[in-house]
């Protein structure tokens, strides 16, 4: 005979004898000590970690404070964590022998991850213009995925705001200027490095991005040989004989070899070639007062000795 009871579910142990309150507790997210060597970088990390002066000041103050604000991780599959924010507070850590760091773990999928390491890097004062444009990439793929598909150079609509605006939102950039700078990520390494050293400006550069790679390669050689870097009309014209298949090494070295009206124009010196003839405190708008002062001196003394 079968029996008619029905069967009975029992709650887990645990779930008897804990409250409400302690139950909402297990929910919010937990600092955890985590040991160094159990967090991996974040995966395409577009940002550098350098052990320059600002990094030495960092592991000076984790090793006196310890790291104040804790970083974001995620569970790694291959086991550890995967870094999401916190890569300098990671480094500095070793640089101080800290064995842990304070984390948040949290369970994020790639998108999430991406727009959150993104987000907390970019308010940085020092970003250069390689790590903004990959940044800038890695999030608008990750915006696409979430939202609308379309391609990097769209500017398809999502709700209020086009999606390149979205990326650039929340540090100030326009989509127009998001694109450009997404641009960049088309030049070849050793370009890609001059406009971080400000040796190529980024409106130059924006316009170099659609040049072949190979033609880059080439203008390299022809940079070199001519001792010069394109000037913006230089680029754009650069950009053109590419577009319409002329450009060749001898076209970029002719381009190159010209010489620039703001050289005939101007002589730039930098505050750093400056700032060895002048005391400390002088101020910038101080060495060009007494510069031209000098100058003055100068050209009367020289008149004096024309006329004697």
């Amino acid at each position: 005979m079968k029996s008619s009871a029905k069967k009975v579910e029992l709650a887990p142990y645990d779930d008897l004898f804990s409250t409400e309150e302690s139950r909402q507790d297990a929910k919010l997210e937990k600092i955890q000590e985590i040991p160094l060597s159990e967090l991996h970088p974040f995966r395409n990390h577009p940002f550098k970690v350098k052990d320059d002066e600002a990094m030495m000041e960092t592991a000076d103050s984790v090793r006196q404070y310890g790291v104040l604000v804790p970083a974001i991780a995620r569970p790694d599959p291959k086991g550890g964590y995967e870094l999401v924010a916190g890569h300098r507070r990671h480094r500095a850590s070793e640089l101080a022998e800290k064995e842990t760091m304070p984390v948040i773990v949290r369970d994020l999928d790639d998108d999430a991850a991406t727009i959150i390491m993104v987000d907390s890097n970019l308010q940085r004062e020092s970003l250069l213009p390689s790590e903004r444009a990959f940044a800038y990439k890695m999030k608008l793929e990750a915006v696409k995925h979430q939202g609308a598909r379309t391609d990097l150079t769209s500017r398809r609509v999502v709700g209020k705001l086009e999606m390149a605006d979205v990326v650039g939102e929340k540090a100030g950039d326009s989509g127009r200027q998001v694109q450009r700078y997404i641009r960049l990520t088309e030049l070849i390494p050793e370009l890609l490095d001059m406009v971080d050293e400000k040796k190529i400006a980024l409106n130059p550069a924006y316009e170099l991005s659609f040049l072949k790679k190979e033609e880059q390669a080439q203008l390299l050689d022809a940079m070199d040989s001519e001792q010069a870097t394109p000037s913006l009309s230089q680029a754009q014209r650069l950009k053109k004989f590419s577009q319409e298949g002329h450009l060749s090494i001898d076209v970029m070295r002719a381009i190159m070899g010209e010489e620039k009206k703001s050289d005939l124009d101007k002589v730039t010196f930098t505050s750093d070639t400056l700032r060895k003839y002048f005391p400390k405190s002088y101020t910038p708008q101080r060495m060009q007062e007494t510069i031209i002062k000098l100058l003055e001196a100068w050209q009367k003394k020289r008149q004096r000795d024309q006329e004697r």
